[in-house]
């Protein structure tokens, strides 16, 4: 009995490979990730160490697969475990290890702000679902939010002023927090 694929799953996947689902990517390419000279995600010292940091919940310098679910499984609720574990490449998975990861990788058109974004708009409107606000707060132990907090994020977070959080809004959320060149 064949196998079937969801949409989700195979979404972005050269033909006849299985993606996983969190990056949209095939489980081959990712173990392609391993190989030097292939870089094309760039990323910053305090962008890798707040990921690490995120990941890393007891503060131990290294990350198990227990660690990447617990802090995944907020985002993508149904995340099968064997995912997680695809992407632990190596025993000990430091973030030195996660900065080779990246910086050697196949994935040269991916967008992680989008990709991070579509976790906020679950059914692709191109605008962050409350709903779904709502329930990460929650999930990340900040308790229930009432409307009138989602109302100030939403403020706060709304660069163009329509109302609600876009992907271009979510963008300069990001870039607002980071700290500019020249900045001490």
């Amino acid at each position: 009995m064949a196998r079937s694929t969801s949409p989700e799953r195979s979404r972005g996947a050269a033909k006849g490979r299985p993606t996983a689902s969190i990056l949209n990517i095939s489980e081959d390419d990712l173990r392609l990730s391993e190989q030097p000279g292939k870089g094309s995600l760039k990323i910053d010292d305090d962008e890798l160490n707040a990921a690490f940091e995120f990941f890393d919940v007891d503060g131990k310098g290294r990350l198990t697969a227990k660690d990447l679910h617990a802090k995944l499984s907020v985002f993508y609720p149904n995340l099968p475990a064997k995912e997680v574990k695809a992407l632990i490449t190596e025993p000990v998975f430091t973030k030195e290890v996660l900065r080779r990861l990246l910086e050697n990788n196949q994935l040269a058109g991916f967008d992680p702000v989008r990709q991070a974004f579509s976790v906020y708009d679950p059914h692709g409107t191109g605008f962050a679902d409350i709903d779904t606000l709502k329930r990460i707060f929650t999930d990340l132990g900040f308790g229930d939010i009432s409307d009138e907090d989602v109302s100030v994020l939403v403020e706060a977070s709304d660069v163009d002023g329509d109302g609600r959080i876009s992907l271009e809004d979510f963008r300069g959320m990001l870039a607002f927090n980071k700290p500019h060149k020249g900045d001490a």
